[in-house]
């Protein structure tokens, strides 16, 4: 007997939408973009492989991560995180999917309240960077689980980020615009802990605690000189050593996020 796929959501093979159910027979008719679902109909074959060996290959060959520890399946719970930018030639809104080890897609990430004149500005100006921006992590059925908000700056960035129902969690502040780029982390008035750049180049981080011990990396992957050339979409592998409380979970989280628009979706030359 034929081993099927596991009833799962997984890319839409038709490239309509980011993903489509499988209830491991067929296809249904269930979509889903950015986190949003939708009806979509459709009859194909099984789902292929190359969504998962792309991770795999960001995570193993790209990373160099080997049986890391698995979660339980959530941004809150999983130990490595990939995060991937929707690649568009022309970009309106930021959209990312992030993805368990595995290749399974376990939230998205969308951009929310931009007005029609942000919109035109991304397109033609790069004014937009001195705007807000607000980014929601949400899960795989629409529920939001942290909002990164970054306010109107002049030269460094300061994120804002909120738990799902709005609390605040903490902030994540950029220190420098030459050399090293480094952010701190701060929760409660307190700092507690830092995202450091390895170089400065700025593509790979260390993420520390209040005590400069590593807690987390941040790897950003090479998905090929077209894609480099053309588009700002960005993609990258945090991968997180131990059990991490709040507040510091959640903002190791945000880390990719946050470093992305700071540094790669801002200048749109750091790439």
């Amino acid at each position: 007997m034929t081993n099927l796929p596991a009833p799962d959501w997984y890319p839409d093979p038709a490239k309509r939408h980011e993903h489509r159910y499988w209830n491991g027979s067929a296809w249904t008719d269930q979509v889903a973009d950015a986190g949003t679902q939708s009806v979509d109909p459709l009859e194909l074959g099984t789902p292929g492989d190359a969504a998962a060996e792309k991770i795999q290959r960001q995570v193993e060959d790209q990373a160099g991560i080997v049986d890391a520890p698995t979660g339980g399946g959530t941004v809150f719970s999983e130990r490595v995180l990939v995060v991937n930018q929707k690649t568009k030639l022309i970009e309106v809104n930021n959209e990312y999917a992030i993805y368990d080890q595995n290749g399974k897609q376990i939230a998205a990430v969308r951009q929310v309240g931009q007005s029609a004149l942000k919109k035109i500005a991304r397109v033609v100006s790069n004014l937009d960077q001195y705007m807000t921006h607000m980014l929601q992590v949400v899960d795989m059925a629409d529920n939001v689980l942290l909002t990164i908000t970054r306010p109107r700056k002049i030269v460094k960035s300061r994120f804002q980020i909120a738990d799902g129902s709005g609390n605040e969690i903490g902030t994540v502040r950029q220190k420098n615009v030459f050399g090293k780029i480094k952010f701190s982390l701060e929760a409660g008035g307190q700092n507690v802990g830092s995202i450091d750049a390895e170089n400065w180049r700025a593509w790979n981080f260390s993420i520390k605690d209040a005590s400069g011990t590593e807690v987390a990396r941040i790897t950003k992957t090479w998905e090929g000189l077209l894609k480099t050339a053309f588009t700002t979409a960005d993609n990258y592998v945090v991968k997180i050593e131990r059990e991490l409380t709040e507040p510091l979970r959640s903002l190791v989280i945000a880390s990719a996020l946050t470093v992305d628009t700071a540094l790669k979706q801002d200048s749109r030359g750091w790439n």
